[in-house]
C-alpha cells in the first residue's frame, strides 16, 4: 500500500450540517489519519493521512459530504506524507 496525505478545502454549506463529526466516522471505518475543523471564512479543512485507498474514499465523500451538506468545491492539495497523526482528531 501507498501511504498518501492531502490537505482539502472543502467550500459550501459544509458549517452546521456534521461535516466534521461525519468525515471522523469515514476516517475511523477508512483507517486514516488526521484532522478536520471549520475556518472562520465557512469552509472546512481537512488533513487526511493513510493508504491511498482509504484517503480515495475519504476525498470522494467530501465531495459530497453528510446528508444536510451542499458542497460547492473540494481544493485538494497533495503533500509528502509525514506518519504525524496517529488518530483522526475534529479540532475545535
Amino acid at each position: 500500500m501507498v501511504n498518501q496525505r492531502v490537505h482539502i478545502f472543502v467550500t459550501g454549506k459544509v458549517q452546521g450540517v456534521f461535516f466534521r463529526q461525519a468525515l471522523k466516522v469515514m476516517a475511523k471505518k477508512n483507517n486514516v489519519f488526521g484532522t478536520v475543523k471549520n475556518l472562520s471564512d465557512g469552509r472546512v479543512e481537512a488533513i487526511l493521512e493513510g493508504d491511498s485507498d482509504g484517503v480515495g474514499r475519504l476525498v470522494e465523500w467530501a465531495h459530497g459530504g453528510p446528508a444536510n451538506a451542499r458542497v460547492e468545491d473540494v481544493e485538494i492539495r497533495n503533500e509528502k506524507f509525514s506518519g504525524e497523526f496517529s488518530k483522526f482528531e475534529v479540532l475545535y
